[in-house]
């Protein structure tokens, strides 16, 4: 069982150990991983509201270290939000490609992220995410909805040059022209989408540019130019967060999953 810690000098506030994908940490192994092999939960110290519990989320498992979240991008966007509420959370591993029959039980589709809310477990992470910021809206995480595709055409394009074979298509251009885009507004309105705070546009967009620069590195030998020092900057600024490392899939893992895309 986690360990729950009274601080009477913080107003009804308690001290959760909270999971996070850190080799540094201590492990604790509780009750339920023990029942459930599946379930394996890593944990820091942070502070919540009394009322709040754990959530269950299902995950991508890694492709190459057993219990270590794997490369999704839309299930790094839904821990992200987790971390920067403050919210408590433990992974479930799915191997996405012996899924077990628990898991379609759940999700028929056979797709995460998965998260259970109420008893009910949901699915897409724009549905998740939503839901997460109209329940726990403290600290807000909403973006303006004149801000909200900020950048969204960056992830297309970057796919579209990766799986690129031809040097003359125009899909390097065209994600260098995504980029300048985002690079202006960003000069513009930055450092983040929505200014000087962090924002779920932001925690959409940082695990795709994670993507992409891990990706584009190791297939393409490519990386975002210097004449784009904003984002740069942004990518620099998002990547180097807590709940950002918190929640990042190894690069192997990120290259792996690539791979079928790349050389299929």
């Amino acid at each position: 069982m986690s360990t729950i810690n009274f601080h009477p000098s913080v107003s009804l506030t308690t001290t959760i150990k909270h999971l996070a994908c850190n080799f540094k940490k201590p492990r604790i192994l509780t009750n339920l991983t023990k029942t459930q092999p599946h379930l394996k939960p890593r944990f820091r110290n942070f502070t919540v509201s009394m009322a709040t519990t754990p959530f269950e989320v299902c995950v991508k498992a890694s492709y190459t270290i057993p219990n270590k979240l794997g490369d999704c991008p839309f299930t790094q966007r839904v821990l992200l939000t987790l971390e920067e509420k403050h919210l408590p959370y433990e992974m479930k591993f799915i191997d996405l490609q012996a899924k077990p029959e628990w898991f379609l039980k759940i999700s028929p589709e056979g797709k995460v992220p998965l998260i259970k809310f109420d008893e009910k477990w949901v699915a897409d992470s724009d549905v998740i995410t939503q839901s997460l910021e109209e329940k726990f809206p403290v600290p807000p995480l909403a973006t303006p909805p004149e801000k909200a595709s900020v950048g969204s055409k960056i992830f297309p394009t970057f796919v579209g040059f990766l799986k690129s074979k031809d040097p003359a298509d125009g899909t390097e251009q065209a994600l260098l022209s995504e980029l300048s885009v985002f690079s202006d507004y960003l000069k513009e309105n930055g450092p983040f989408i929505n200014g000087k705070e962090v924002s779920a546009a932001d925690l959409a967009l940082g695990p795709k540019l994670y993507h992409l620069e891990i990706a584009l590195g190791h297939y393409k030998k490519w990386s975002v130019p210097d004449s784009l020092p904003d984002v740069k900057s942004y990518m620099k600024a998002i990547f180097s967060k807590d709940s950002f490392i918190n929640t990042r899939a190894l690069t192997e893992d990120v290259i792996q999953g690539w791979r079928s895309k790349v050389e299929g």
